[in-house]
């Protein structure tokens, strides 16, 4: 679906809004150092998939926290946001965060491994 720029202003504003109640509004410790990556807002503004990372031992406790409190969440993104009705709220593990770390992990072996290559390369041309 081609996003336009009220898609992108709705999905933004249900981000910010949704990490500043985490911030500053729910007291579950779960939910500290959980970073709100993205927003997908339906069309008619019912549902809102919510993205999230966090570290990976954190996975099934994070996600407990967020079932416990999305009533909450929803409850609080009605009063701030002026919009006629309070979508139903999914929240969803954005694994990206960890695909780009096993790449940048697997760039760095993948260079020390050229590089040592190269100086064992140069010491059998000595």
């Amino acid at each position: 679906m081609k996003q336009t720029s009220s898609n992108r202003r709705v999905n933004e504003q249900a981000r910010e809004v949704i990490a500043s109640i985490l911030l500053f509004e729910i007291s579950d410790p779960r939910l500290n150092l959980v970073t709100i990556t993205g927003c997908e807002v339906s069309f008619d503004r019912s549902a809102c998939n919510v993205y999230y990372s966090t570290e990976p031992e954190r996975y099934a406790e994070v996600e407990a926290a967020f079932k416990k409190a999305s009533g909450r969440i929803r409850s609080l993104m009605a009063r701030q946001l002026s919009w006629r009705v309070a979508p139903e709220l999914r929240f969803h593990l954005d694994r990206s965060v960890d695909v780009a770390e096993g790449i940048a992990s697997a760039l760095v072996r993948d260079r020390e491994r050229n590089l040592d290559s190269m100086a064992k390369s140069e010491e059998l041309e000595d």
